[in-house]
C-alpha cells in the first residue's frame, strides 16, 4: 500500500473525530457521556457528602445525587482542567475550586445545579447535577405509653409487638404515641394525632391496639398493644334474701352461713342471690338467674340450700342457707272465753276447763265466744273455728228455765293434741218471789211500818184528805203486781202505784195483789185507809 492510500485515511479518521466532536457539543446539555469534552472538568464535588451517580469521569456531563431530608443546601466545587477556563455554576461566576453554596427544594422535590466551564478560546461543556432532598424515611414512634399500664417489653422503636395488664376494674386506657417525624402520619386505632381513649371489653378479654406510621416517603410500620384486662375475682353476693324469713344473722357479702326459721305451716321459701360481679356464676340450688323456689323438707325438719358464687377468674365460695321449718305447734289453748250475757265460774284461765254460768229464767239463749291461742290450732264442738281463723263465736239456745246447758269447745292442737273446754249454763228456774219491797201512800203513813212480810196495813188522814194514791214496787221485778183486779205493773216493771177517793168519816180499802213469775206464788198486801169526818 502507497503513501498516498496512508494520508487519505489519516484524513478521513481527523475528519470523522471533528464531526462527532461538534455532534457532541452541540447537545451537550441533553448528553451525559461524551468521549471528550471540550473543556472538561478535573473534579466535581458536593458536599454535604452526596454521591454522584455515575460517579465523576471528566466526560460525564450528567449526574445525580441524593441528600438526606435535613440537608437544605449543598455546597458544588469544581475544577477545569484548564486553569485558564472559567467557570459558572448556576451562571455565578465561580472560582476553580471555590465552593458555591445552592439551597435546596423541600424534601421530595430535585434541584438541577448546572456547571458551564468555558475555555479561552470560545470552547464550552456544561455539566449538570440533579440534587434530590429525599423524603424522610423515618416510620418510628419516639415513645409509646399506655395508662393505666405498663408496656412489656419496655419501649423501643425498633420494637413492634407489646403487652399490657390492667386490673379487672379498668375500662378503658389512654395511649399515647408520638411520631419520631413530625411529618409522619398514623393510622389504625390512634388518630394522626397520636393519642387516643381505647374501650376495653369485659373483664377476662384482651384489646388488640394497632398504630400504623407511615413515613413521609411511604414507609410503614405497624406497632401492635395487646391489652389485657384481668378476669374479675369477685364472688361475692351483693344481696341475699329468704321469703318468708329474715336471714338470721343479716346479710354480709362475706358472711357464708344464715339460718331461717318458718312456720311450720310453710312449705316452701324463696331465694334471691344478687351477685357483685356481674359476670360472676350462680350455681347450687339457685340457678345463675339468683332466683330460686325452694321445697321444704317436712315440719320439724331443716332444709339446707346451697349458693355457690364462681369469679370470673374462676375462684369460688358457697353460702348455705338452714331454713328451718318449726315442728307442729302442740298449743291447743283458748286464750279467752265468754258467754253473754253471763259470768264464767271460775274467772278464765286456758288451764282450766270446766266452767258455770247462771243465767235468769227469761234467757233463752247464750252467745259463746272462744279464741284459740294458736290460730293454726282448729276448734270444734259448739263453737267451731278453723285453721287460721282465731276466734269462734256461736249463739247457743237454752232449754227451758229450771235447766242447765253444756257447752263443749275441743281445740285440736296443730300437732294432733286436743283438749275440751266445758261450759254448763245454767237457767234459773221461774221466781216464787211475791213480795214487795217497798210499800208507800201517798198521805200519811202505814201503820205498822212496812215489812215485806207484813200484808195488813192501816192510815188514818184527816177531812181534808179526799183521795190517796198507793205505790208499791216488786221484789222481782218479774213478778205480776194487780190492784182491785187491774194489773198496776206488768212483768218486768218494778213499781206501780193506784189512786182511790176517800169517803168522808168512812174507811177505803186498798188491795195489792204481787203474782210470782212462777204463776203460782201470790200474795196480797192490804192497806185500810180511814178519813176522819172532824
Amino acid at each position: 500500500m502507497g503513501r498516498p492510500f496512508i494520508i487519505a485515511m489519516q484524513y478521513l479518521a481527523s475528519f470523522f473525530i471533528l464531526t462527532m466532536g461538534l455532534s457532541l457539543h452541540g447537545c451537550s446539555d441533553s448528553a451525559s457521556v461524551s468521549n471528550e469534552a471540550q473543556v472538561p472538568l478535573a473534579s466535581l464535588t458536593i458536599t454535604p457528602p452526596g454521591a454522584l451517580q455515575p460517579a465523576f469521569s471528566s466526560n460525564t456531563t450528567s449526574y445525580a445525587a441524593e441528600v438526606p431530608k435535613t440537608v437544605g443546601s449543598v455546597t458544588v466545587t469544581a475544577n477545569p482542567q484548564d486553569n485558564t477556563a472559567t467557570m459558572t455554576i448556576n451562571a455565578v461566576s465561580t472560582a476553580a475550586g471555590q465552593g458555591r453554596s445552592i439551597p435546596l427544594g423541600p424534601p421530595g422535590s430535585p434541584v438541577t445545579i448546572t456547571i458551564t466551564v468555558s475555555s479561552q478560546t470560545g470552547s464550552e461543556s456544561t455539566y449538570t447535577v440533579t440534587v434530590t432532598r429525599l423524603l424522610s424515611s423515618d416510620n418510628n414512634l419516639s415513645a409509646l405509653t399506655v395508662t393505666p399500664g405498663i408496656l412489656a417489653p419496655t419501649f423501643t422503636s425498633g420494637t413492634l409487638n407489646y403487652a399490657v395488664d390492667v386490673a379487672t376494674t379498668v375500662t378503658s386506657v389512654t395511649v399515647a404515641a408520638p411520631k419520631a417525624d413530625p411529618d409522619a402520619v398514623i393510622s389504625g386505632d390512634l388518630p394522626n394525632d397520636g393519642q387516643a381513649t381505647i374501650q376495653l371489653g369485659g373483664p377476662g378479654t384482651s384489646r388488640n391496639v394497632s398504630i400504623t406510621v407511615t413515613a413521609p416517603n411511604g414507609n410503614s410500620k405497624t406497632y401492635r398493644v395487646t391489652i389485657d384486662r384481668a378476669a374479675s375475682s369477685n364472688n361475692n353476693l351483693s344481696a341475699l334474701t329468704v321469703a318468708p324469713g329474715p336471714l338470721s344473722p343479716a346479710f354480709a357479702s362475706d358472711r357464708l352461713t344464715y339460718t331461717v326459721d318458718v312456720a311450720t305451716t310453710v312449705t316452701s321459701v324463696t331465694v334471691a342471690a344478687t351477685k357483685a360481679d356481674p359476670n360472676a356464676v350462680i350455681s347450687g340450688d339457685v340457678p345463675n338467674d339468683g332466683q330460686a323456689t325452694v321445697q321444704l323438707n317436712g315440719p320439724g325438719t331443716t332444709t339446707q340450700v346451697t349458693i355457690t358464687v364462681t369469679a370470673q377468674n374462676g375462684n369460688s365460695k358457697t353460702y348455705r342457707i338452714d331454713v328451718e321449718r318449726a315442728a307442729p305447734s302442740s298449743d291447743n289453748n283458748l286464750s279467752a272465753l265468754t258467754v253473754t250475757p253471763g259470768i264464767l265460774a271460775p274467772t278464765f284461765t286456758s288451764g282450766t276447763l270446766n266452767y258455770a254460768v247462771d243465767v235468769a229464767t227469761n234467757v233463752t239463749s247464750v252467745t259463746v265466744a272462744a279464741t284459740k291461742s294458736d290460730p293454726d290450732a282448729v276448734m270444734s264442738g259448739s263453737v267451731t273455728a278453723g285453721t287460721g281463723a282465731a276466734t269462734g263465736q256461736a249463739t247457743l239456745p237454752l232449754d227451758g228455765p229450771g235447766t242447765s246447758k253444756n257447752v263443749s269447745i275441743t281445740v285440736t292442737a296443730p300437732n294432733g293434741n286436743a283438749k275440751t273446754y266445758t261450759i254448763t249454763v245454767n237457767r234459773a228456774a221461774p221466781s216464787s218471789d211475791a213480795a214487795l219491797s217497798a210499800l208507800t201512800v201517798s198521805a200519811s203513813s202505814l201503820n205498822p211500818d212496812f215489812a215485806a212480810g207484813t200484808l195488813s196495813y192501816t192510815v188514818n188522814v184527816p177531812a181534808s184528805v179526799d183521795s190517796l194514791t198507793v205505790t208499791a214496787t216488786k221484789s222481782d221485778p218479774n213478778a205480776g203486781m194487780s190492784a182491785s183486779g187491774a194489773v198496776i205493773a206488768t212483768t218486768g216493771i218494778a213499781t206501780g202505784s193506784v189512786s182511790s177517793p176517800l169517803g168522808l168519816g168512812a174507811t177505803t180499802a186498798f188491795t195489792i195483789t204481787v203474782i210470782a213469775q212462777d204463776g203460782v206464788s201470790t200474795r196480797p198486801y192490804t192497806i185500810n185507809v180511814f178519813r176522819d169526818s172532824r
